[in-house]
């Protein structure tokens, strides 16, 4: 008897490629971890092993590019109870964004020394294939950015642009303590400026790599969010959510979006992905932005959670995160952008917050004492088929902003489609399963979710890595951690 072309064959899937205008009735042949064959009517005796897809659509594994792993808990526990949060949701790539300073790994320190400690921590742990996206702290780490590049796979950088005056979680006066810097080291617009200049200097000594080479901007303004959180912790009128979306207003964040913009030029970085946009004034002013600066390409990011809850949620000091959750017209604006293909990708920004770290119990329900972030990478997918389906979103679109989009601007180029050749990632999804969204059944160690009681109608049913499965709903997890670390920008 011949030896079986393909190791597995899924029969019976609805494929949703990021391209075109139709899902294909089609079988999945996977080799070597490769898809080998996308077609009608696969001979199952052509495979070692055979599963039914049961009609289910197959969306290319989610790229969750913009994670937090290790923030508030230790990188070796993050790594793999976090991952196995993405894997229930869909995500097979998980891009985190990490630094030096408090918080990560709490030191400082060229990343020659602190980023081999990041690897050989994460090696084994992640369920999904993992990268990291690093942000130059100091000069140091300016100079590192070819290396970190050529060496280790690094191609994304990151510059918080609040870190400057502000805290991680409020109006703070001890940077130099928080970001572990020198006392000679300012974080401020001139080094963003410096930070640029370095990131392009980069592309310009490795131009093969040079169109995947990018620097991504947390867009908010130090000294507006200070002031005005000032004003706002004495109006007794604004509580909760409200408040914290007032501390931080919404044209704090578009003024950074021009800060930032007006520097890109200036130092001739053409490669620049505005994170997290909160509100309409943050999205216009990044359209204004494209249109002044046509010469840049700009990627606008948008998180599930920023697309789903607003100002009146019940989850209040639980949803706390910079930029703040915004009211619902903004949601609304965000959802109108999104469609309009204003806006790239959709991502989690996951940052597992346990109870207890996000408000301690002397604290009661300030707002004011939460820290800042929280996860959700396992609701990213069949949140955004759930409300999109509603809006008239088509699951192609669907699938280049969870997947394809993300995989081209951070360099992982056998992944975000399901092609010949291509990761054999996949998220199958019932699009018709209706479901209601609690923490206790997601295997993330965070203990609660800003998104309890929602109900969704779409849900994850497998999550398969490069051809081997790795999440059944039925069953959960399966098996040990295969991710594996992606040097990018790959082949």
């Amino acid at each position: 008897m011949a030896t079986p072309e393909f190791d597995l064959i899924i029969k019976n899937l609805r494929v949703v490629r990021p391209q075109g205008n139709v899902v294909h009735e089609s079988d999945i042949a996977i080799k070597e971890g490769k898809f080998a064959r996308i077609a009608p009517g696969l001979d199952v005796k052509r495979a070692k092993a055979v599963q039914d897809g049961r009609g289910l659509l197959a969306f290319p594994g989610v790229v969750d590019a913009h994670m937090h792993a290790g923030i508030y808990s230790p990188l070796a526990e993050d790594a793999v109870t976090e991952s196995q949060a993405a894997a229930m949701g869909g995500v097979t790539s998980s891009l985190n964004y990490f630094r030096t300073g408090q918080y990560y790994l709490n030191k400082g320190g060229p990343y020659k020394k602190f980023f081999p400690e990041v690897l050989k921590i994460s090696k084994d742990k992640f369920h999904v294939d993992y990268g990291y996206h690093l942000a130059p702290m100091d000069g140091t780490h300016i100079k590192e950015i070819p290396e970190l590049i050529a060496r280790h796979g690094v191609s994304s950088f990151k510059i918080f642009m609040f870190y400057g005056s502000h805290g991680l979680h409020g109006a703070s006066d001890s940077q130099k303590q928080f970001l572990m810097i020198g006392e000679d080291e300012r974080y401020d617009y001139a080094h963003f400026e410096f930070i640029m200049r370095g990131v392009q200097a980069a592309r310009e000594m490795l131009p093969d790599k040079a169109h995947q080479i990018s620097l991504s901007l947390h867009c908010e303004t130090a000294e507006i969010m200070t002031a005005y959180t000032k004003i706002v912790e004495k109006d007794k009128s604004l509580k909760g959510l409200a408040a914290y979306s007032a501390s931080r207003p919404q044209h704090s964040e578009g003024l950074a979006v021009f800060i930032a913009s007006y520097l890109a030029n200036e130092t001739a970085l053409p490669n620049i992905n505005l994170l997290h946009l909160s509100s309409r004034k943050a999205v216009q002013a990044a359209m204004m932005m494209a249109d002044v600066f046509p010469h840049i390409d700009f990627r606008r990011e948008v998180t599930i959670g920023h697309l789903v809850l607003d100002i009146s949620s019940k989850a209040a000091w639980m949803a706390k995160v910079n930029p703040p959750i915004r009211p619902r017209e903004d949601v609304e604006f965000l959802w109108e952008a999104l469609l309009d293909g204003e806006l790239d990708w959709v991502v989690s920004d996951h940052a597992c917050c346990r109870h207890e770290m996000k408000m301690p119990k002397q604290y009661g329900n300030n707002i004011w004492m939460a820290k800042s972030g929280f996860g959700g990478t396992e609701y990213l997918l069949p949140a955004l088929i759930s409300e999109g389906t509603k809006r008239g979103m088509d699951y192609h679109h669907m699938a280049r902003l969870t997947s394809f989009n993300p995989a081209q601007r951070f360099g992982l180029n056998h992944k975000g489609d399901i092609a010949e050749g291509f990761d054999a990632d996949l998220a199958l999804v019932d699009p018709a399963k209706t479901w209601t969204i609690h923490a206790k059944d997601s295997p993330s160690t965070q203990g609660y979710t800003p998104f309890e009681g929602i109900e969704l109608s779409a849900r994850v049913e497998q999550t398969w890595l490069r051809g081997h499965l790795i999440y059944d709903q039925a069953k959960g997890i399966v098996g040990k951690p295969i991710g594996q670390y992606l040097h990018r920008p790959t082949a």
